[in-house]
């Protein structure tokens, strides 16, 4: 049995734990997988409140989280046998007895801080932790020790190596990404005009600014794709005041979906903020991007990374994200298509595979 640990602060840790379950899976057909977020499970109503906390710092309040995010690295914070960690431990020692795991994945930094803890007072199982970070990588992530950490690029591992972990204890994988990257798209007529993928995740107001900076170029033909998932609810005011100044058929709004990996890959632009998880799956899907918020602290690396590639551009006011977005596309998208080849250099959509693999290196006998 495979234990995956993860925990809902943003999407990518749980990206990276629902796509190397799928591979582990097609790697290992017979054996039990199980994916557990065990901070909600141990502490469903404190775990909500934190999840809520999380969501609008980031999004309203980012001084805040840049100094929440830096206290995170700081031993005396979130270093092992801390008193708040106490009903955790217990929830993990007793999933371990329970359910007996040959190997734990983890794709969020506290479960390696947990079972140093535990660890002292029982044998634990190999652990393989999965660094959804890039470059920006919060020291939390290697405060505890780990039979194996796996990281998304050569940068990152650099970053790894000089907080001390050795070498041999370091695999480049990747960052997992849903398998569908690695699958043929379904036949689909080709586009006639331009297609915008659009991902919002700032304010309401940035939102609407940004929507009606892109007018112009709807209005010579481009189309845009308007998926809003969790936002619905938030963005609905603002969606419905800009649909109903448009001509039909210029955006198509979409609720929860899972055909992002198809979006990404069959659109000439993506908008969307710098988390880990969206864009190593531009990255998979070698789309442009214009990164229009960037998390402080924690999802600056991520920008990097693919801003130093030619990947994406990073903006600061929706003016810049028209401009941006106007950028790649104009010019029969020779931009775009410049920005494509060189994503291509390090595109690695396989990624889920590669990190199931190296995990299962330091797994125990099954």
């Amino acid at each position: 049995m495979i234990l995956i640990l993860t925990a809902g602060f943003g999407d990518g840790h749980n990206t990276a734990a629902r796509s190397v379950a799928e591979a582990l899976t097609r790697l290992c057909p017979e054996e039990k997988i199980e994916t557990s977020d065990l901070i909600s499970d141990a502490l469903p109503l404190i775990s909500d409140v934190c999840k809520s906390l999380y969501q609008f710092a980031i999004t309203h309040w980012p001084a805040a989280w840049r100094m929440t995010y830096d206290l995170m690295g700081r031993q005396s914070v979130t270093g092992p046998d801390a008193m708040w960690q106490s009903a955790m431990v217990n929830a993990l020692k007793d999933r371990i007895e329970k359910q007996k795991p040959r190997l734990i994945i983890s794709t969020y930094p506290l479960y390696a801080i947990l079972l140093e803890s535990l660890a002292k007072y029982q044998a634990v199982p190999p652990l393989c932790t999965v660094i959804t970070d890039s470059i920006s990588v919060n020291r939390v992530w290697v405060m505890s020790g780990s039979d194996l950490f796996c990281v998304a690029d050569e940068e990152t591992k650099k970053v790894v190596l000089g907080f001390g972990v050795p070498e041999s204890k370091i695999r480049v994988t990747g960052f997992p990404v849903d398998l569908a990257f690695t699958e043929p798209l379904p036949q689909l007529p080709p586009a006639s005009q331009p297609r915008i993928l659009y991902l919002p995740s700032t304010t309401g107001r940035r939102v609407a600014q940004t929507l009606e900076a892109l007018k112009p170029l709807f209005r010579s033909g481009v189309k845009m794709t308007l998926p809003v998932g969790k936002h619905d609810k938030r963005l609905y005011h603002v969606l419905r005041r800009f649909t109903d100044s448009m001509p039909p058929g210029t955006v198509e709004i979409i609720g929860w979906t899972k055909r992002i990996p198809e979006f990404l890959r069959t659109h000439d632009v993506v908008i969307c903020k710098a988390g880990g998880a969206i864009l190593h799956e531009v990255l998979a899907a070698k789309i442009p991007a214009v990164i229009d918020y960037v998390v402080p602290g924690q999802e600056e690396g991520n920008a990097e990374m693919v801003t130093k590639h030619d990947g994406g551009i990073v903006t600061k006011s929706a003016k810049e994200t028209a401009a941006a977005v106007e950028s790649i596309l104009t010019n029969n998208g020779a931009v775009g298509r410049r920005m494509r080849a060189s994503m291509a250099k390090i595109s690695m959509p396989d990624a889920a595979v590669r990190t199931a693999k190296a995990a299962l290196t330091v797994a125990g006998p099954a």
